[in-house]
């Protein structure tokens, strides 16, 4: 009975994922519109957006070759397996004995490279510019990630994300500095990823400052409706992750039933949410910096992290 609560959890969340993904762009649209005074598109535009471009046949350029095919698909598929790792409503679905924070990683780093290969494919100075920055800020943003790692694990004992979220969860771990400076490190880095304000400006095409969009200039029909529906997810994955680890709170049990499920979906759409909303504040009340900063931005990032994990180590002892 236990095998089969964890199997339809799972199905559910990946489900829920998906469905939300889209839902979670436009969201955001919607709020910094308001917020800066503006009706905005409606919530739902970007899943219309998506079945409009499903309908359409991609048109590649002259010198593209089949990483242009194969590089959406692969990107999509790894950005799901993540998507699938990171608890939602529920702790110990049926992946959780493989829901490790490294491979989390890795299978988000395995995006970004097929995004940058893609960029390179056509041949065209944008794309090549987008991957080249986006590969030199993945050099800064990727070890402060690794540290963030590293910090969990020391605390917990463990890199698995399941057992991590639910240690947190029972509040035995309290409240600790070195977690502070890991979220301010793990946000920078989730900006970064995701190519928000102040890194990057997904609302633009300003072509001396772009990142992501400049790898999909070339991007159209289905091909683009799959980048599209990975970036939604990479977005999506990476507030389940700050979630997770520093809202734990209210995640339905292992071997729980559906009533603690349903608590858990309320609490998990409210606590995405509020960072959704947290997002478009942040991203309407700041500019976006210029690139060379960057690295700045995400040194910045490493330093907390690096200063969280000498925290940790101090107070536990193993220094």
């Amino acid at each position: 009975m236990a095998v089969l609560g964890s199997i339809l959890t799972q199905l559910l969340h990946i489900a829920l994922m998906l469905a939300a993904a889209p839902l979670l762009v436009g969201g955001v649209r919607w709020l910094k519109s308001r917020l800066m005074g503006r009706r905005g598109p409606h919530p739902m535009q970007p899943w219309r957006d998506l079945l409009k471009l499903l309908r359409k046949r991609p048109v590649l350029a002259e010198g593209a070759s089949i990483v242009s095919r194969a590089a959406p698909y692969l990107a999509l598929t790894a950005t799901a397996l993540a998507a699938a790792l990171v608890p939602s409503f529920a702790f110990g679905m049926v992946l959780a004995p493989v829901a490790d924070l490294l491979l989390i990683g890795g299978l988000l780093a395995f995006a970004r490279v097929a995004l940058a290969l893609n960029g390179h494919d056509a041949g065209t100075p944008f794309g090549g510019l987008g991957a080249a920055r986006e590969m030199t800020f993945a050099v800064f943003a990727e070890p402060a990630l690794l540290v963030c790692v590293m910090v969990f694990a020391v605390l917990i004992g463990t890199t698995n994300l399941n057992t991590i979220g639910y240690g947190l969860s029972d509040g035995l771990v309290g409240l600790r500095v070195s977690l502070l400076f890991a979220a301010v490190a793990l946000v920078a880095v989730a900006l970064a990823e995701n190519a928000r304000v102040p890194v990057d400006n997904p609302a633009t095409h300003l072509e001396l400052t772009m990142v992501h969009e400049a790898m999909l200039l070339e991007a159209s029909g289905r091909h683009l409706a799959l980048w599209e529906m990975q970036a939604s997810l990479k977005l999506l994955v990476w507030l389940g992750l700050l979630a997770t680890l520093f809202l734990p709170f209210g995640t339905a049990a292992p071997g729980s039933g559906p009533f603690a499920w349903g608590l858990g979906l309320v609490l998990w759409a409210a606590k995405i949410g509020l960072l959704a909303l947290a997002l478009a504040v942040f991203e309407s009340a700041i500019a976006k910096m210029r690139v060379f900063r960057v690295p700045e931005f995400l040194g910045g990032a490493l330093m907390l992290a690096l200063l969280a994990a000498a925290l940790i180590f101090v107070s536990t002892g193993l220094a």
